[in-house]
């Protein structure tokens, strides 16, 4: 499928109990169904053909029989149709009964895949029925043909890269080593499951945290149907709990006690990416497993999949919080580290009134308490130039107050106007010449002060910064500890409000509240009607867009067209597309460009799955060209 997305089903007919007709004509309906909504791959559950409590019924040949009959108007409803269809039935081989899935495309048997592992304890007694299945397949005879049959089938579209399927029954996936890791091992992207599950308290939890433990652990999709209403409930429920999950993703749940179809769209660029970036992923070893080739027409789908707009900040209020805290414990603990190590007992960074240096500031104070360092010890120190905004001094002025940390102003207009003489600037010209001497004087007079102080120059600048080279080359582009280097701006907007969250009431409050409302600007040009008069925004773009570019990029590897389709879906309504693919460019041309800022960049703890360290995650040439990505943009 275009992109690597690939639309999936799990389905829960309606049943009756031993009645294959009646439920053959359900899972025609859903069958059909499937092929309307564009679903390529639809799993139904364990037995459902003849339905699963069907006890000492599977000792008579009429049912078996008649399930058989059915399976051939199954076949006719999938003719000329390429969705491959698993469905579970009771199969016979050799004399022996087998508890099967079923693999059918295109009127046609593909595969079958018996039940390897039987449960006989609590209220399950399947080997009173069926034989456990074979590993290695063997063939069994269907209306005069030789079809493959064993638990090791992948089922390997020729036309779709990356799609390859194997399945599993149930119980295989509930024991210490389940047949899944096999078919992952053997190159399997996607698992399906045809379960019956019955319902005990609590159950629910399990089987999901099981299924979504499975796809993460073993780099897969994996879909699972479970039966529902319609079993025997002589004895037992059944909730029909279907689970699409990817990757350790859950893509789609249905609702229990109520037959339902979900449908997801899988990734399998993104299961790629996953597999080959994991060293630890061994390449895909088939001995003993028989490969069964299909086609599939590749189509572009209308996404139904969930793409996040800000991948790098949960949308639940509690995960966002418990997140939060997390980074900034990570990021204080980085920098207890190092203050132990170096012996310093100082800290020394600039404060501005920004989002960035005020996280600075609060995750350096949490780290001096760590140490039982007073905070007075900490040395913030606020350098007015001809961009400063009264807002923003102000700002800097009480943060650094509230905290209990040491304020030092050092007002550098007077040394910029003489190093702009010094050089032969005119300072009227308000050029990149005229914004960095600016910088650069403020970072000389933090390491100085460091060099008097025996302390750290803490780093203020964050991970959007450095992706875009948004950072002065030794200015403050250094430092000697980044507790910001990993954090994207998006998120250091939330750090700072979750910080605001949890004081009450008072005048620390109301300054962080009032920096998160300030616009992000360097303030290194004169300002309007003293109000900032040069917004990083409307410069290089906003920051949600570069954030979320960075992390598709940089954390799956797609394709340039592929990221602008994913943006223009997650911010439909915000963004207009010829706006995104401006700012596309505008990343691809600066993340190149600037990478000899981040080959050199200073130490910073990485909190994330995305990082821009030369000595971690990105180990990029400085001067590597963007041409190959830019033209495929050019090309949309």
């Amino acid at each position: 499928m275009k992109h690597g997305y690939i639309r999936v089903a799990a389905a829960t007919p309606d049943v009756k109990v031993a009645d294959p007709e009646f439920n053959r004509e359900k899972i025609c309906e859903l069958i059909k169904e499937g092929i309307k909504n564009h679903a390529k791959i639809m799993v139904f559950p364990e037995l459902c053909l003849t339905s699963y409590t069907c006890g000492d019924l599977f000792g008579q040949d009429a049912l078996l029989h008649k399930a058989k009959k059915e399976l051939k108007e199954i076949l006719k409803v999938t003719k000329g149709h390429d969705m491959l269809v698993f469905l579970g039935m009771p199969w016979e081989n050799l004399g022996k009964l087998y508890n099967t899935a079923v693999a059918v495309q295109d009127g046609k048997i593909l595969g079958i895949v018996p039940k390897r592992n039987l449960p006989n304890y609590s209220e399950f007694y399947e080997l009173r029925y069926f034989e456990p299945g074979n590993e290695i397949p063997v063939f069994t005879k269907w209306e005069g043909e030789d079809i493959p049959m064993g638990t090791n089938l992948i089922f390997a579209c020729e036309d779709i890269p990356y799609l390859m399927v194997a399945a599993e029954v149930c119980e295989d996936a509930w024991v210490p080593n389940p047949p899944s890791i096999r078919h992952a091992l053997a190159g399997a992207t996607v698992i399906v499951n045809c379960s019956a599950s019955d319902e005990t308290t609590g159950k629910d939890i399990y089987r999901r945290s099981l299924i979504i433990g499975h796809s993460a652990c073993l780099v897969c999709g994996y879909l699972y149907a479970n039966a529902g209403e319609g079993e025997s409930t002589q004895d037992l429920v059944f909730g029909g709990q279907n689970l699409i999950t990817e990757n350790g993703t859950l893509l789609a749940e249905s609702k229990r006690f109520g037959n339902e179809t979900v449908y997801g769209d899988m990734d399998l660029e993104r299961i790629n990416h996953e597999r080959r970036r994991m060293t630890t992923f061994p390449p895909a070893n088939r001995e003993n497993y028989t490969v069964v080739s299909f086609h599939m027409k590749s189509e572009e789908l209308n996404l139904k999949r969930y793409i996040d707009p800000r991948p790098f900040v949960p949308d639940n209020e509690a995960e966002r919080s418990r997140r939060c805290e997390e980074i900034i414990a990570i990021q204080a603990m980085g920098l207890k580290k190092r203050l132990s190590h170096t012996g310093c007992r100082n800290a020394v960074l600039g404060i501005s009134g920004g989002l960035d240096s005020t996280l600075a500031l609060l995750i350096t104070a949490r780290a001096f308490d760590m140490l039982e360092i007073p905070r007075s010890q900490i040395h913030a120190v606020t350098m007015p130039c001809f961009g400063t905004t009264d807002r923003t001094y102000q700002n800097a002025c009480q943060l650094t107050n509230e905290l209990g940390a040491e304020l030092t102003e050092v007002n550098i207009k007077e040394a910029v106007t003489i190093h702009f003489r010094d050089i032969g600037q005119n300072p009227d010209v308000h050029d990149v010449t005229y914004e960095n001497s600016q910088a650069r004087e403020r970072t000389q007079i933090l390491m100085d002060l460091a060099n008097r102080l025996n302390g750290l120059v803490i780093g203020t600048g964050d991970m959007s910064e450095l992706a875009l080279g948004w950072a002065t080359y030794n200015g403050d582009h250094m430092s000697m500890y980044g507790v910001n280097a990993s954090v994207p701006k998006t998120l250091v907007r939330h750090l700072v409000r979750y910080y605001a969250d949890t004081f009450e009431e008072g005048a620390l409050k109301d300054v962080l509240l009032d920096v998160l409302d300030t616009p992000v600007s360097p303030e290194l040009l004169p300002p309007k009607d003293g109000k900032i008069a040069q917004k990083t925004e409307d410069l290089v773009g906003p920051y949600e867009l570069h954030d979320f570019f960075l992390y598709q990029i940089l954390r799956f590897g797609y394709h340039p067209e592929k990221v602008y389709r994913m943006a223009v879906y997650a911010f439909k309504g915000q963004y207009e597309g010829e706006i995104i693919l401006k700012w596309l460019k505008v990343f691809y041309q600066r993340f190149f460009s600037q990478q000899f800022k981040r080959s050199c960049m200073p130490d910073g703890p990485k909190v994330g799955s995305v990082s821009v360290s030369p000595r971690g995650d990105l180990r990029m040439p400085s001067d590597a060209v963007s041409r190959l990505w830019l033209e495929e943009l050019d090309n949309l």
